[in-house]
């Protein structure tokens, strides 16, 4: 393959190097951060051919001599893991979640031929050659050495995949809805405006040097399984008065520290002005926003400051068309999955989502998911935000055959409603800033509540079907787990959010985490509270125990786990999880307060 400047092995860049002029970038002392003097010393794209010219031939030294170097990686999409050494983790960007079976196959051919660590690393649950799930639906693949990262470019680039721009100060994998164009319910299909939004800022150097990561949301679908209310831009779907079908527009969302949900700033977007919005306010962020203190420069604090009006006014200096106010929200309420068979707007199709505990899965698996794609179904493997797959495009009389693939049996459409609601970011295993370990304990703790409850209410299994009824999420107790407050599994917006900690027991340190309870986005949006900090990870499993046991027993009729922990006393929440013993079982019947 030639390599040049602008097409180096299926990175595909473009524009000037010139910096986005900083318009007010300082808060307090009036100078840039070191990140941003890094970045202005040379293009943070620049990373990419250097990586093929000269650090896969020498090696970490190579990246060690280069100040800055290691964060300009992001830009490439690679991280150092914690391990350090010639071990980095690879993030491919894959817009709305939305795979071909060749994509996907790809994928899980390079995690199995190059992600094993060396001798030791295997892990007790998972092996080794694997790849995680994100919630942002892209997918990390672990244990790369440098001098293999070409040639994976290489392979991802023959099938239509870039790692460009996965990580670092610029926008992110763009989210959609993991069923796009197949949802029996969705106002119009977003998934080819998602695309072009991402195409619009991928390899784009004007629009690559923002002062942090950037996330967007678009969506067709009125669940909101995209999250529109925790990213940077939300677009969700609405209808404007002419009764033209757009968007309204929310900005400024986000979690980490420092939690906020978006602002809704009275704009309706129409479909063909999606990309130009999200170029004006990547500009506005770019001019505007904090480049003194990085710990403030997300675009939540900059909406913030501004305000929401203030916001719209600077977005309408920006823009090139005329801002209208918004229109008719669409949105009905949050799904937190596609787990299941359902039906699709095409007559006689289903789709089928498959639980994937915390969203890891072994190279060859993803490579059998693609087999199973094009077998039975349209060619394409969804990744949601919930880190599960959905096969879409299957005819209902092959719906039963898929059913019994082996694969299947491990990744249930009909799994236990805590092993269905688990999510888990990567933890200390391999991230720098994690305090514990989380996807292992996430399973196993979510596997225990599972066999502990099945018998009931609260813990029934769905009934495997050749269709799932409607509404049938609604009695799944989410819990994400975060190894550190950075947030990346989303624990503010869980029914039960885990967060990494210490904590003092007997003469030693042991891993502990903090609890919280309560969280959602839809129409009941809101963050969970912190009912209780550094309880030791060994006394977790019975104490959620407890509590979901009250929840059963004291919960109104169809009440939700978040509203439910929302109404009871945060000491009273505490003093359950410190109680003793496991709580009192509840008997399924049929009256309130029973099987849902």
């Amino acid at each position: 393959m030639t390599k040049d400047r602008d097409e180096l092995y299926g990175l595909h860049l473009r524009g000037s190097d010139r910096p986005m002029p900083f318009v007010n970038p300082y808060r307090t002392t009036g100078e840039l951060n070191e990140i941003e003097l890094l970045k202005l010393e040379r293009h943070p794209l620049e990373i990419a051919d250097a990586i093929i010219d000269t650090y896969s031939k020498e090696g970490p030294a190579g990246i060690a001599k280069i100040p800055g170097e290691v964060e300009r990686l992001k830009w490439a999409g690679i991280y150092p893991q914690k391990q350090g050494g010639d071990a980095f983790m690879m993030r491919v960007k894959i817009p709305g979640g939305h795979l071909t079976a060749p994509q996907a196959r790809e994928i899980g051919v390079v995690a199995d031929a190059f992600g094993e660590g060396p001798d030791g690393t295997e892990s007790r649950m998972f092996g080794s050659r694997y790849a995680d799930l994100t919630t942002r639906q892209t997918v990390q693949i672990h244990w790369l050495r440098i001098e293999d990262i070409p040639r994976v470019w290489r392979r991802f680039a023959a099938v239509g995949l870039t790692t460009v721009q996965a990580c670092g100060d610029s926008a992110r994998n763009v989210l959609s809805c993991p069923v796009s164009g197949v949802d029996a319910e969705e106002v119009f299909d977003a998934l080819p405006i998602a695309r072009a939004v991402s195409d619009f800022f991928t390899g784009n150097r004007e629009y690559a040097n923002l002062p942090r990561k950037f996330k967007i949301s678009v969506s067709g679908c009125i669940e909101d399984c995209a999250q529109a209310e925790i990213n940077d831009i939300g677009l969700w779907p609405a209808r404007a008065a002419d009764g033209s079908l757009g968007f309204n527009l929310l900005v400024g969302g986000g979690l980490s520290d420092g939690e906020r949900m978006a602002s809704d700033i009275d704009v309706f977007v129409a479909q063909d002005q999606a990309v130009e919005v999200t170029r004006a306010i990547a500009q506005l962020f770019g001019e505007l926003g904090n480049r003194e203190n990085r710990g403030l420069a997300r675009m939540r604090y900059l909406v913030q400051e501004l305000g929401p009006e203030g916001f719209r006014e600077e977005l309408g200096k920006r823009a090139n068309f005329d801002l209208v106010p918004a229109g008719e929200d669409l949105t009905r309420r949050y799904r937190g999955d596609h787990v299941g068979v359902h039906a699709q707007r095409q007559d006689g199709y289903f789709y089928v989502g498959c639980s994937v505990p915390v969203g890891r899965m072994q190279g060859i698996e993803l490579v059998e998911a693609a087999r199973l794609a094009d077998t039975y179904g349209d060619g394409t493997l969804r990744i949601g935000g919930d880190q599960n797959i959905t096969f879409t495009g299957v005819h209902g009389d092959r719906v039963d055959e898929l059913l019994a693939e082996d694969l299947l049996a491990k990744y249930s459409p009909f799994p236990g409603p805590f092993s269905r609601g688990v999510v888990a970011c990567t933890g200390s295993e391999f991230c720098r800033y994690a305090i514990v370990e989380t996807k292992e304990r996430a399973v196993k703790w979510a596997r225990f509540l599972d066999d502990q409850l099945a018998g009931e209410p609260v813990g029934a299994v769905p009934v495997p079907g050749a269709h799932s009824p409607k509404g049938e999420d609604s009695g799944v107790i989410r819990m994400h787990f975060s190894g550190c407050s950075a947030s990346c599994a989303q624990p503010q917006i869980a029914d039960i959010g885990f967060r990494g900690d210490v904590a003092k027991v007997g003469n030693h340190l042991a891993e502990a985490v903090d609890i919280g309870m309560g969280g959602s986005l839809g129409s009941d949006a809101g963050f969970i509270d912190w009912v209780e900090h550094a309880r030791p990870v060994n006394d977790v499993p019975d104490a959620l125990l407890r509590v979901v046991r009250r929840y059963q027993s004291e919960r109104r009729p169809d009440e939700p786990f978040y509203n439910w922990a929302r109404r009871v006393p945060n000491d009273e929440l505490r003093s359950t999880l410190s109680a003793e013993g496991t709580g009192t079982p509840v008997t399924i019947s049929s009256g309130p307060g029973g099987a849902r």
